[in-house]
């Protein structure tokens, strides 16, 4: 853990914040983990168009369902190719 100097040479006290969901979070501990670059990564993300599904699977959706094959590609690539996923998708009643 390091710690930050102030301006007048003086160790700067460590500042804690209680919020109201119960947790504390230190001020100190934030910077450190941000200076070790845990946020220097980027996210990966997976373009909804480069998602192929797999023909199989969009003919078992096709023949046990009974729904359009455009259905079943439109629900594997809303689920990045997960069969299951798709599955409970299009079986699970809609949200409201």
């Amino acid at each position: 853990m390091t710690t930050t100097v102030a301006r007048n040479g003086l160790p700067e006290a460590e500042v804690i914040l209680n919020f109201a969901d119960g947790f504390s979070y230190s001020k100190n501990r934030l910077d450190d983990a941000v200076a070790d670059g845990i946020f220097e990564k980027p996210a990966a993300i997976k373009d909804k168009e480069s998602i192929k599904p797999k023909e199989a699977d969009v003919d078992l959706i096709v023949s046990e369902l009974e729904i359009s094959r455009f259905k079943a590609e439109k629900a594997l690539i809303a689920s990045e190719g997960d069969l299951v996923g798709a599955l409970k998708s299009l079986c699970s009643p809609p949200s409201i």
